[in-house]
C-alpha cells in the first residue's frame, strides 16, 4: 500500500528510465558480470547500458525493435542476454543476490522451508518448427505455458522451470524438485496446495529429495476469504514478478529464454530489496 511516508523508498523519478539500475544497484551487480574474453578487439560496449535494456524490456513488455535509441542496438542487448543465460552468469547473479538477500535478512544461506505453485500463462501469437509446444489447461481454461515456482518463507524465488500447461502440477512439481540437484541441502519442509495431492507427486518427492516432508496446505471449507498459511508467500512472490510486463504473457518461442527473463525478474526484485532506502 502506497502511502507518503512509504514512497521515497521506492523514488526512482530521477532516473532516465525508471527500469535503469542506479548506482548502488549497479554496484552489486556489476562485479558479478564477468569480464570480456581475452583476444580480439577490446569490448567497446558499455555492459551497465546493455543490462539497462535487458531491464527496459523486462519492465516494459515492449517489442525488441521499440527499444529506445539511446539504449544499446536490440541485436546487441538480445545478444548479451543470450550470452549470460548460456554461460550461467546469470544464475551465478540470482544465486549472489540471493545468499545476500538470506544474510540482509538474518537467515541462513539454504532454507529449511519451502513453497512451490505453479502459473498458467496465455501464449502469444507464435508458431513454426522450433519453438516449445505449449499446452491446454483445462482447469484455468488457458493454452499456453505453466511456470512452476519454488520460493522460500522471505517469498525469494528459489527456482523455477516452465513447461507446457498440459502438464499436472503434482508432474510438473517433480520436475521442479529434481532440478535442484542438491543446491539447497538443508532443505527439510515442503508446503503445496491441493493440486500436488497423490501418491505420484509423494513418490517423485522421495526419489529426488529424500529428506525433505511435503504438508498440503487446504483449502478453508468457510465459505469466506481466508489467508492460507505458508501459500500466501508463493502467491505473492507470482504477483511481484508480474509487476515485470514481458511475463504478463508466454512471448518467448523457446522455454528457457521466457525461464531467463523469470530469473532476471526476480534479479530486479532482489536488488531492489538489498538497495531499498530506510527512512
Amino acid at each position: 500500500m502506497w502511502t507518503p511516508e512509504n514512497r521515497p523508498k521506492y523514488d526512482r523519478s530521477k532516473l532516465r528510465y525508471p527500469s535503469d539500475l542506479t548506482d548502488e544497484e549497479w554496484s552489486i551487480v556489476g562485479p558479478l558480470i564477468p569480464p570480456a574474453k581475452g583476444g580480439g578487439n577490446k569490448r567497446t560496449i558499455d555492459v551497465r547500458a546493455v543490462l539497462n535494456g535487458v531491464m527496459y524490456i523486462l519492465r516494459t513488455g515492449c517489442q525488441w525493435a521499440a527499444l529506445p535509441k539511446d539504449l544499446p542496438p536490440r541485436s546487441t542487448v538480445n545478444d548479451y542476454l543470450r550470452r549470460w543465460d548460456e554461460d550461467r552468469t546469470l544464475d551465478r547473479i540470482h544465486h549472489a543476490l540471493y545468499v545476500l538477500c538470506r544474510e540482509q535478512a538474518g537467515r541462513e544461506a539454504s532454507p529449511t522451508a519451502a513453497i512451490i505453485d505453479s502459473q498458467s500463462v496465455k501464449s502469444a501469437e507464435k508458431g513454426g518448427a522450433c519453438i516449445d509446444l505449449s499446452g491446454y489447461d483445462a482447469g484455468k481454461k488457458i493454452k499456453g505455458k505453466k511456470r512452476h515456482v519454488l520460493v522460500d518463507t522471505q517469498g525469494l524465488r528459489m527456482q523455477a522451470i516452465i513447461h507446457a500447461a498440459d502438464i499436472q502440477d503434482r508432474d510438473g512439481g517433480v520436475l521442479l524438485m529434481g532440478s535442484l540437484f542438491g543446491l539447497y541441502p538443508f532443505l527439510l519442509k515442503l508446503y503445496a496446495d491441493g493440486g500436488y495431492q497423490g501418491v505420484s507427486f509423494q513418490d517423485g518427492l522421495r526419489t529426488t529429495c529424500r529428506q525433505i516432508n511435503l504438508e498440503i496446505v487446504k483449502r478453508s471449507e468457510l465459505r469466506k476469504f481466508v489467508v492460507l498459511p505458508k501459500r500466501w508467500i508463493v502467491e505473492r512472490t507470482i504477483a511481484w514478478l508480474n509487476r515485470c510486463r514481458r511475463l504478463a504473457k508466454d512471448w518467448e518461442c523457446l522455454n528457457r529464454r521466457a525461464l531467463a527473463f523469470l530469473r532476471w525478474a526476480s534479479v530486479r526484485r532482489m536488488l531492489r530489496r538489498l538497495c531499498q532506502k530506510t527512512i
